[in-house]
């Protein structure tokens, strides 16, 4: 991917995992019923995501993170 590519997905797995964060956060309406959406576990993929993508932004940077 190119560094332009990656910059992009870094930030769409940041803005998601702020909105999954903040949803998570707001208490339970039980008049309204279960959320149906398990927030926490979203928001905590998108940030494996992020990270992932800052690895990889960090090689295409010329830091080698293997061997």
């Amino acid at each position: 991917m190119t560094l332009t590519t990656t910059i992009a997905i870094a930030a769409g797995f940041l803005t998601a995992a702020v909105f999954c964060g903040w949803r998570g956060a707001q208490p339970s309406n039980p008049a309204k019923g279960p959320r149906m959406i398990p927030w926490r576990p979203l928001m905590m993929l998108s940030a494996v995501g992020l990270l992932m993508m800052l690895v990889h932004l960090a090689n295409l940077m010329g830091v080698q993170t293997g061997r």
